[in-house]
């Protein structure tokens, strides 16, 4: 839960660098809010089949756009690829694919041109 609550701290921060585990634990809290919320439009009457989601569920998604995309720029940048690598995701099928592999590869140890490694110091490892 501290891992959600980071990026959103860093609310609209594009520069800088990500950890994986930042990344795919901010993706898994956004994952089950929007889970917990969809269940609650059904619940209450506030879930519409022609826009696919309910009024919380959208409020939510709105909400964290920002904080999303800066926290896939700022893995991007970890893996020492520009932030506007995040465009790919407009072709279609390959591009989130290729957005996937991008997010799982490991850091590049060391510094880069985004900053320095978020895992420590020469790539050793924060306890």
């Amino acid at each position: 839960m501290d891992w959600y609550l980071e990026v959103l701290r860093k609310y609209a921060v594009f520069s800088g660098r990500a950890r994986r585990k930042e990344y795919w634990f901010f993706a898994l809290f956004n994952m089950l809010a929007m889970l917990v919320l969809s269940f609650v439009d059904g619940m209450i009457g506030l879930y519409s089949m022609e826009a696919g989601m309910g009024l919380l569920s959208g409020i939510y998604a709105l909400a964290i756009l920002i904080p999303s995309l800066a926290v896939t720029v700022r893995r991007l940048h970890d893996i020492s690829r520009s932030g506007w690598w995040i465009l790919i995701a407009f072709i279609p099928l390959i591009g989130a694919l290729v957005l996937l592999v991008f997010t799982v590869l490991d850091s590049k140890p060391g510094s880069n041109q985004y900053g320095p490694d978020p895992k420590g110091m020469d790539g050793e490892t924060l306890a």
